[in-house]
């Protein structure tokens, strides 16, 4: 794995690219709320309160966010990030809309990981950019 990161430090980044060491606490404080809002989404689908149709943007998110590393520093491939982090975005921005009416506060709890993930995404389209 160290060579995938030394291989995105030699990528061209914009310069308002936050540093390395940014992204760990960032996705840290971010996992712990989308365990506990995702984890309550699921818990009310499989207990019957909420309807699995409501469930699919979250499993979806999952697997979209979960891919985006293995695309960017697996496969090394700037263009598969991109297009994975779109889908993440597409993803939360669904989830946030079908949530609401059942369970408002997960809508609100997704503010700081809609954030950040809207500057993660335009900052993946202008790193994939800058480097084709």
């Amino acid at each position: 794995m160290n060579n995938a990161y030394n291989w995105y430090s030699t990528l061209i980044r914009p310069t308002w690219s936050p540093p390395s060491w940014l992204f760990g606490p960032v996705w840290s404080v971010l996992y712990l709320l989308i365990a506990f809002s995702f984890g309550t989404v699921f818990y009310k689908a499989f207990t019957g309160k909420l309807p699995w149709l409501v469930v699919l943007p979250f499993i979806l998110n999952l697997l979209f966010n979960f891919a985006f590393t293995p695309l960017q520093f697996g496969l090394k491939n700037n263009l598969f990030a991109a297009i994975d982090i779109l889908l993440v975005l597409t993803t939360l921005v669904w989830a946030m809309v079908v949530i609401y009416p059942h369970i408002k506060w997960i809508t609100y709890i997704q503010v700081p990981y809609l954030i950040w993930v809207s500057f993660a995404t335009v900052l993946q389209l202008t790193i994939t950019y800058l480097n084709k």
